[in-house]
């Protein structure tokens, strides 16, 4: 069996913040492609005291079946439009679960919950044009490559194109 079909979202706890923060405040944890440089230290701390949970978006851990912290994955809103919100999400794993599939599956399992929690008919997600694995892992999970946004996106001292990517409603098929 598959090792991404041994993982579930929930809610982040209070014993895991200190893996979330190093997941984004670690430079080496973070990886080529997440570390955007340093934030306000114990800034998700206090995030997380107000709750990471809100009708404009949020954060779930991507749990193992042994409910070990993999990563995380959230979502915020934007407008497609002037009376037209979706979602945009994002997702983080620790660099030892890296490649396994969990990424792909999160990502997924994400997209229904949002389409089956909230009334919106557009999931999308973005990443750098040169992150290959998270292009793989969108695509097996349902996104459909929509084009390059040139110039989108500052890191590391440069400005770098982003592949934007999208799944719609009528495009999954829930797994309940």
């Amino acid at each position: 069996m598959p090792l991404h079909d041994h993982i579930h979202l929930r809610p982040v706890t209070e014993k895991e913040l200190d893996q979330l923060e190093r997941l984004h405040e670690d430079p080496a944890e973070a990886g080529d492609h997440g570390f955007f440089g340093f934030r306000n230290p114990g800034q998700l701390r206090r995030r997380w005291a107000d709750g990471f949970l809100s009708a404009e978006g949020g954060r779930l851990v991507i749990a193992g079946d042994d409910e070990r912290f993999v990563g995380e994955v959230q979502w915020h809103e934007v407008m497609q439009g002037p009376a037209s919100p979706c979602w945009n999400i994002g997702v983080s794993l620790l660099t030892a679960e890296r490649g396994r599939g969990y990424g792909k599956e999160a990502q997924r399992q994400l997209a229904v919950y949002l389409f089956d929690h909230t009334k919106v008919n557009r999931v999308e997600a973005s990443t750098e044009l040169s992150n290959i694995a998270e292009q793989r892992a969108l695509e097996g999970a349902g996104f459909t490559r929509e084009g390059v946004l040139r110039g989108a996106c500052f890191r590391a001292g440069a400005w770098r194109d982003m592949v934007l990517y999208a799944v719609l409603r009528s495009d999954i098929t829930p797994q309940r």
